[in-house]
C-alpha cells in the first residue's frame, strides 16, 4: 500500500469486538450476512463514497488473515486505499491503532462500527461535510421514542426527559489533529470516540442519524439485518409499450422532448410514446396497474399533458411503492423522427426525470406494418426497480 495519498479523509472502521451477545463462533464482524460477511457489508457504502478515502480496517490479531480476504473481495480495484491493522483490547485502544495507520494527508477522520453495515454512503457524506465546515466533531443521532425510567434494582424511581437525548450511532466524524491529541491525552476509557473528544474540551455537533444505520448486537438485530438483505436482492422487472398515430396538425413531443418541424403524435395528452411506455414499464415492475388505468383518458388533469408529467407521477408512484428505480432501456420503432443526432440530450433529460440511467435506442420496421407505412410511432420499454 502507498504511504502518501491524495485522500484527505481517513475512515476507521473499528471491527475488532468479540460480539459475545450474538453468540456466535466468530468475531461479530465475520458473522455471515446474505453472501458476505458483516465487514463486507459495513465496507460497502464507504467504498461508494464520491470522494476517495483511505480506509483502516481494525480487527483481532488472530483474524487478520481472514480480513485481508474479505477487504480484498469487497475494494477490489480500490485496495490500495484500503488496509487492516491489529486491535487492541479496548474499543478505544482499536481506535488508537487504526489512528496511527493514517496516511498523513488525512485532515477528517471518521470512526465507524462495523456492527452498523446499512449506514448509508450520504450519511458518511453530511459528517465529512460538516467536520470541514465546523472544525469541531460531528455524530449521527435519533431521537429517543421509548419513555426512559432511572431505577434502582427493579424500582422505577423516575421518568427521564427524553426530548433532551439521542440515540447516537456512527460515523462520527473529527478533524484529525484534534482528535489524535484527544486520544493521546485520554486518562480514561470511553463509550465512543464523541465522549473522549468531548472531554478533550471540544465541541461535537449532533445531526440527523438514520433507522438503517442500527448496530448489530443481539441475534434479533442480525435477523433484522439479514431481512434487509433478502429485500434487497428482490429487483423486479416491467415491461411497457406504447403506440400513437401521426397528427400533422399537432406538434411532436418525443421523450419529453419538442421535436421542431415533424409532425406530432394523436393522443388524449400530446402523444408522446417513448414516455409513456416508460411509465407503463415502471407501473408493471412495481406491480401498480398500467398507464391508462393511473391516468386514463377521461381524467381532465392530464389532458394534453407533456410527457414529463406522466413520469414524474409515475416515479412518485413507484417510490410511494417502496421502490427506486435501477435503469430503464427504450426501443423506439418508426420511420421518423431520426434519434440519433439527439440521442445524447434524450437520455439526459430522461435521466433526470427517471433519477436512473436511461438508454435509448432506435429502429425501423423495414417497411412493414404501421410503422413501416409512416402511420405512427411505437416504443418498447423494460425497467428494472430495486427495493
Amino acid at each position: 500500500m502507498p504511504q502518501t495519498s491524495s485522500a484527505t479523509v481517513g475512515v476507521v472502521v473499528v471491527a475488532a469486538g468479540a460480539g459475545a451477545r450474538l453468540g456466535a463462533d466468530v468475531p461479530k464482524a465475520f458473522v455471515a450476512l446474505g453472501d458476505r460477511t458483516i465487514l463486507g457489508w459495513s465496507l460497502e457504502p464507504i467504498l461508494a463514497l464520491a470522494e476517495r478515502a483511505q480506509i483502516v480496517v481494525v480487527v483481532p490479531k488472530s483474524q487478520l488473515a481472514l480480513a485481508r480476504d474479505v477487504v480484498s473481495r469487497a475494494a477490489g480495484t480500490a485496495g490500495d486505499f484500503v488496509s487492516v491493522a491489529a486491535g487492541g483490547a479496548t474499543r478505544q485502544a482499536s481506535v488508537a491503532a487504526g489512528l496511527a495507520a493514517l496516511w498523513p494527508d488525512v485532515s477528517v477522520v471518521l470512526v465507524h462500527d462495523a456492527a452498523r453495515p446499512f449506514a448509508p454512503t450520504e450519511l458518511f457524506e453530511v459528517v465529512i461535510d460538516r467536520v470541514r465546515a465546523t472544525g469541531d466533531g460531528v455524530i449521527p443521532g435519533l431521537p429517543v421514542a421509548d419513555t426512559l425510567k432511572r431505577t434502582d434494582d427493579d424500582i422505577a424511581v423516575e421518568t427521564v426527559d427524553r426530548s433532551e437525548l439521542n440515540a447516537i450511532q456512527t460515523p462520527q466524524g473529527f478533524p484529525r489533529a484534534e482528535l489524535v491529541a484527544a486520544y493521546a491525552s485520554a486518562g480514561d476509557d470511553h463509550t465512543d470516540d464523541a465522549a473522549l473528544f468531548s472531554a478533550a474540551g471540544h465541541v461535537v455537533h449532533v445531526l440527523a442519524g438514520v433507522p438503517s444505520a442500527f448496530k448489530i448486537t443481539t441475534t434479533w438485530d442480525l435477523r433484522r439485518a439479514e431481512q434487509l438483505v433478502e429485500a434487497a436482492s428482490g429487483h423486479r422487472t416491467g415491461i411497457g409499450i406504447d403506440i400513437h398515430a401521426f397528427d400533422e396538425s399537432a406538434p411532436l413531443w418525443l421523450g419529453a422532448l419538442h421535436w421542431p418541424d415533424e409532425p406530432g403524435l394523436a393522443g388524449h395528452s400530446d402523444g408522446d410514446a417513448l414516455s409513456h411506455a416508460i411509465c407503463d414499464a415502471l407501473l408493471s415492475a412495481a406491480g401498480l396497474g398500467d398507464l391508462g388505468e393511473r391516468f386514463g383518458s377521461s381524467d381532465p388533469r392530464f389532458a394534453g399533458a407533456h410527457g414529463e408529467v406522466f413520469i414524474s407521477e409515475t416515479v412518485s408512484l413507484v417510490r410511494g411503492a417502496g421502490f427506486r428505480v435501477v435503469n430503464v432501456a427504450v426501443q423506439v420503432i418508426g420511420n421518423r423522427p431520426r434519434l440519433a443526432a439527439r440521442r445524447a440530450e434524450l437520455e439526459k433529460r430522461l435521466g433526470e426525470l427517471v433519477g436512473a440511467p436511461v438508454s435509448v435506442a432506435a429502429t425501423t420496421s423495414d417497411g412493414l406494418g404501421f410503422t413501416g407505412n409512416g402511420e405512427g410511432i411505437a416504443a418498447i420499454a423494460t425497467a428494472l426497480l430495486g427495493p
